[in-house]
């Protein structure tokens, strides 16, 4: 466990506060308690979410829920905000699996699926949740949620309000991962979600970068969609165009020190779509010429993200699994700059140890 410092350890010791108010409070203020948490989750880091939300806060909850302390709907508010913070930062979802919260909302998507005149809006909180929390996911389990789940980010509505629902689902259902989906399952809706934006820009940058994430990871299962990712809905042209634009956002010139817990929200972005392309270029077989200019956004995201360790990392192993799988030719990695970009990190790096080590 790390040490905290003291800005750190007074978040956690007000998010710990906040949580235990909560049991007590009528809804109105659980409301904006709730808001108050949300603001704090924002600003912590791993450590610090690792320290407040065990498997005890989970379980916590779920009596709040059982003794009508918190409301169902408030309670489904708060669920939602921390998976969606868990799923930002890059975090494993270990601590809610063996909560008796897990089981309830296991048994209420059960039981909401089954009933006859079913709570559409309940059912896909549910399922939100369910999907932002937990990582071992049952045949049942994907078969009620992803469906469910798909129709609501289908939605065509351009307003604010209906795109943020949009970006919920979508970013639910990229926390899948590799469990195995038949194509029939999600293939025509994903398609069309993907091909509607690319002509009408409908999607928030989050909400485009799940859609992309959830059937990339299908590919590892069915190498069929490997042709409409490719060639079809021409995955290296429009990810490239989205790593240039995010990295006008990008403060390149911070600190290192300045990194830890303070990324902005299209930095969180931005990492996410570096894990991407490493699966792309281990995945996709196919040489194209988007995989040219793709491999040109890396290597000047690299050439500028010097003092940002992650995005440079996840730049190099990019650029490495490309020259391994041979993405692209080799000439074209050369005239890029991309060989001699991993040369000269490579003998930063160790340049770097070694001064560490004197």
């Amino acid at each position: 466990m790390s040490t905290q410092d003291g800005t750190e350890a007074e978040n956690t010791k007000k998010i710990t506060e906040l949580f235990d108010e909560l049991e007590y409070s009528d809804k109105d203020a659980q409301k904006q308690k709730i808001g108050k948490v949300n603001i704090l989750m924002s600003e912590m880091d791993k450590e610090e979410f690792k320290l407040v939300f065990t498997k005890e806060l989970f379980d916590n909850i779920n009596k709040m829920i059982e003794e009508k302390k918190i409301s169902m709907d408030n309670a489904l508010v708060l669920l939602n905000r921390i998976g969606y913070w868990i799923k930002l930062k890059g975090l494993w979802r270990y601590s809610f699996k063996d909560s008796l919260l897990c089981k309830r909302l296991k048994k209420m998507i059960e039981e909401e699926k089954k009933k006859e005149g079913k709570n559409e809006k309940l059912l896909t909180d549910l399922c939100e949740c369910y999907f932002f929390l937990s990582y071992d996911l049952t045949t049942e389990m994907l078969s009620i949620c992803v469906p469910c789940l798909l129709k609501v980010a289908m939605n065509k509505d351009e307003s604010k309000e209906a795109q943020k629902e949009v970006e919920m689902a979508l970013l639910a259902l990229s926390n899948i991962g590799w469990e195995e989906l038949d194509k029939e399952q999600y293939f025509n809706e994903i398609k069309e979600i993907i091909e509607y934006h690319q002509e009408h820009q409908n999607l928030t940058r989050l909400a485009y970068q799940s859609a992309w994430f959830f059937l990339l990871c299908r590919l590892n299962d069915d190498k069929s969609l490997e042709e409409v990712i490719v060639n079809e809905l021409h995955f290296a042209r429009e990810a490239a165009r989205e790593l240039e634009e995010l990295a006008k956002n990008v403060n390149w010139k911070r600190k290192e020190e300045e990194e830890r817990g303070k990324d902005t929200k299209n930095e969180r972005i931005f990492v996410m779509w570096l894990k991407i392309f490493d699966w792309y270029f281990r995945l996709c077989e196919l040489q194209n010429e988007g995989n040219i200019g793709l491999i040109c956004s890396l290597v000047q995201v690299l050439r500028e993200a010097t003092g940002y360790r992650i995005i440079v990392h996840l730049c190099i192993l990019c650029l490495s699994r490309a020259v391994e799988n041979r993405a692209v030719e080799i000439v074209d990695l050369f005239e890029s700059g991309a060989i001699d970009l991993i040369l000269e990190n490579i003998h930063q790096a160790i340049f770097d140890d070694v001064e560490r080590r004197r």
